[in-house]
């Protein structure tokens, strides 16, 4: 949960960039690009596009055939779920993914956000780990999302870590991502409790989801 900000871009995402960025530019659409404004986004130097729904995008250039096979390809047929009281993007879980844990270390972000406060998730010091998140997308394309932590320790914060998840479009299963490797601090200062406060959010500033939740770094899983 210590780490630094991180970019990292899967080749399918870029795709869509371009669906969401540069096609944008092809078609002359010189709409004005908002400001950075949020403290986390200002390290980034992060500029988000003007977004297009996945209506525009699909309707452009719909004479060309092969550009319609793929943005098929890449964006499905249209919205997954109509309902629009189903929000665009929903969390599902976020998972520590480390090999020498002797069980998953997963939440369910589905249920009771205020239970998870109380739990208490155990990494043991110096082990590697990376951070996983799914998330699923159900109506439109949703660009810039961006997962941000905030660590404290006995109420005075300690370190925040902002990771860019990249652009995706709606489909029926759950996209996932996943973080670059950290190491767990370690050593007899670090090891105690961690209360961290999570963000999953985007471009427009919307908040997906905010939850709070515990970690305990041990010098042992089990001590």
């Amino acid at each position: 949960m210590l780490g630094l900000d991180v970019c990292e871009f899967g080749g399918q995402l870029l795709e869509l960039m371009w669906l969401t960025v540069c096609y944008r530019g092809i078609m002359a659409d010189k709409e004005a690009e908002k400001p950075v404004g949020e403290e986390e986004e200002t390290d980034l130097n992060y500029q988000p596009p003007a977004q297009k729904s996945l209506q525009e995008i699909q309707e452009l250039d719909k004479e060309d055939e092969s550009l319609n096979k793929y943005k098929q390809a890449l964006l499905g047929s249209g919205p997954v779920i109509a309902d629009p009281s189903v929000p665009n993007v929903q969390v599902t879980r976020l998972t520590l993914v480390c090999d020498k844990a002797p069980a998953p270390i997963t939440m369910d972000l589905t249920g009771d956000l205020e239970a998870l406060k109380k739990q208490n998730f155990v990494l043991m010091e110096g082990v590697d780990y990376k951070v996983k998140i799914h998330f699923k997308v159900n109506k439109e394309i949703v660009s810039g999302l961006k997962y941000v932590h905030h660590t404290y320790r006995k109420g005075i914060r300690v370190d925040k870590a902002v990771y860019m998840v990249g652009s995706y479009g709606p489909r029926v299963e759950e996209h996932e991502f996943m973080t670059p490797v950290e190491e767990a601090p370690k050593g007899m200062l670090v090891r105690g409790g961690y209360h961290i406060k999570s963000y999953f959010t985007d471009d427009d500033k919307t908040d997906h989801l905010s939850w709070e939740w515990n970690l305990n770094i041990k010098k042992e899983w089990t001590d």
